[in-house]
């Protein structure tokens, strides 16, 4: 039984109007970002297009530095770091918390560092690894981008340090706002230098170099807007190396198997870049338009509540170690929120991918073949949509609990099968088919979906044996697959009546997801489901 007084407890502990605002603007931030990102690859696609050498290698380059941020960014950082800092705030230590972030701060800017320059020396080793499938110019542009987006990438792993800071004192907004001021200068060196690539191939190689530089101009943006905030919340801060604190020893520890973890997902990544690479040109950027769109629903609602949620957790059991009860009810909240708005998500990608995708990027060298084609791709990512948003939640429960090993061990047993079925879909599948060898990018995603099912299961399995069963009622699974289905349905209707080569993309969209959307409220709000009444209650005190 803890002692503390309950005004603390409660600050942790059950408020769902805390909850639901701090998922709102985590979810709002990411929405902002989201946003950005959007129009930085729309505006991308435009002088791009699809099957260029150049838009290939600068998306092959573009994910290659980004291990680096993906690794030890806000997956690593704030698993292992979050949950002692939130714990020494929810306390009231302010000046060790402050001292703790600090040390953290700057061992990560040492470690970072290292790792940026042995980067920029060992880039052709890391393309000939990742990108084997590239060669001549197109392997020459590949190394040069990313050489340059390395040093950026070092800037967005300290921006994530920020984050975690923020987070832990419940400023959210501004942490996940940030990235708009990277796609803001990526979008604004397409602009500048875009026109004056003419139309002509010859010259895109150029403008991609110049868009890498624009991506470091940003990450220094978006670093530098977060950090005056930070030094208000931690009026304390001191960059020192200090490893005698217990604290910074935790999430040290705390980081290695996180690390690992991440290392391993990372794994997973790049090896869908290695296979796309083998395939024909137009796969690596089909595969990252897709990516783009399949990983909205992700951050917006996964990881929304993941990250609003892994400070409460982390607070509650700071102040009450005990309090495994009060966990299960908000991961059990937190699954459901999530569910109702990423069945949807799914629905739409699988159903609806090329009205989705012809709206965002189909203008300039981007046709409505390639718009289909990145439909394919959505389709395939739409199988395991719902259990990585539902995994994230998951993991950041583990990782409030102090637990980091569980979702290494689980997260290997993931990457074993996307390797395997990843291949065996990519590569041979299609040949087995008979179709052609490009869709093998769609055969990535379904892959990769299936994988993160055996996962997401293997990771409530075990936490179910630890505090208790959790999950989503099969109930209220089926509530909204049906009203999705439905839905679509619908729009499905509206889409074959409407004469599509004479309208917008952008107006045929409108026109076919808006009955979509209006349809899966109606349903669920008529089947009784209590999270579409409180999207409504919510929507209209934001009105008001």
């Amino acid at each position: 039984m803890s002692t503390e007084p309950p005004s603390r407890l409660r600050r942790f502990g059950e408020p769902r109007r805390s909850r639901g605002r701090s998922a709102a603007l985590v979810a709002t931030g990411i929405l902002f970002s989201r946003v950005a990102g959007f129009a930085r690859q729309s505006t991308f696609s435009y002088f791009f297009g699809l099957e260029t050498d150049a838009a290939d290698a600068f998306n092959a380059a573009f994910r290659i530095p980004n291990f680096l941020q993906n690794l030890f960014g806000e997956g690593a950082l704030s698993a292992s770091f979050i949950p002692v800092y939130a714990a020494l705030v929810a306390r009231g230590e302010r000046r060790e918390a402050d001292r703790v972030a600090g040390a953290v701060a700057s061992l990560l800017a040492l470690v970072v560092s290292a790792l940026v320059l042995v980067g920029v020396l060992a880039t052709p080793l890391l393309i000939d690894a990742i990108a084997p499938g590239f060669g001549g110019a197109k392997r020459a542009l590949t190394i040069e981008i990313v050489r340059i987006l390395f040093p950026g990438a070092g800037l967005l792993v300290l921006s994530a340090w920020c984050l975690g800071v923020l987070n832990s004192h419940h400023r959210f907004l501004l942490s996940y706002t940030a990235p708009v001021m990277w796609n803001a200068a990526m979008i604004a060196t397409l602009l500048v230098y875009g026109p004056g690539s003419n139309g002509g191939h010859t010259l895109l190689p150029r403008l991609a170099v110049l868009l890498a530089w624009g991506s470091v101009v940003g990450s220094a943006l978006q670093f530098a807007v977060q950090l005056p905030v930070v030094v208000r919340v931690a009026p304390d801060l001191r960059f020192a190396l200090d490893v005698t604190s217990e604290h910074v020893r935790i999430v040290t520890r705390n980081f290695v198997p996180v690390f690992m973890s991440r290392g391993v997902v990372q794994v997973s990544a790049y090896i869908d870049a290695l296979l796309a690479s083998l395939l024909p040109t137009g796969a690596v950027t089909g595969f990252a338009n897709a990516q783009v769109l399949y990983t909205l629903p992700v951050s917006l609602f996964g990881m929304s509540v993941s990250a609003s949620e892994l400070p409460a957790m982390s607070g509650a059991m700071g102040l009450d170690p005990s309090g495994a009860e009060s966990v299960r009810r908000r991961l059990d909240a937190g699954l459901r929120q999530i569910a109702f708005f990423v069945v949807p998500s799914a629905m739409a990608f699988l159903a609806l991918g090329d009205v989705i995708a012809a709206a965002l990027f189909q203008h300039g060298r981007f046709r409505h073949t390639d718009a289909v084609y990145v439909w394919g791709i959505l389709a395939g990512s739409a199988v395991g949509l719902l259990a990585s948003t539902l995994g994230r939640l998951y993991a950041s429960t583990y990782y409030a609990l102090r637990d980091t090993r569980t979702p290494l061990r689980y997260a290997i047993v993931r990457v074993a099968l996307t390797t395997v079925l990843g291949y065996l879909f990519a590569i041979p599948l299609p040949r087995w088919l008979g179709i052609p060898s490009l869709w093998g990018a769609a055969g990535l995603t379904a892959s990769a979906g299936i994988a993160g099912w055996v996962e997401m299961l293997l990771l409530r399995r075990t936490l179910n044996a630890r505090i208790g069963r959790t999950g989503l009622p099969v109930a209220l699974t089926a509530k909204l697959w049906a009203a999705a289905a439905s839905g679509a349905a619908a729009a499905w209707a509206v889409k074959l009546i409407i004469p599509e080569p004479a309208m917008h993309p952008i107006v045929t969209a409108a026109a076919v997801l808006t009955p979509y959307g209006l349809i899966f409220f109606g349903v669920t709000l008529a089947l009784g489901v209590p999270e579409a009444s409180a999207a409504i209650r919510r929507f209209g005190r934001l009105q008001s």
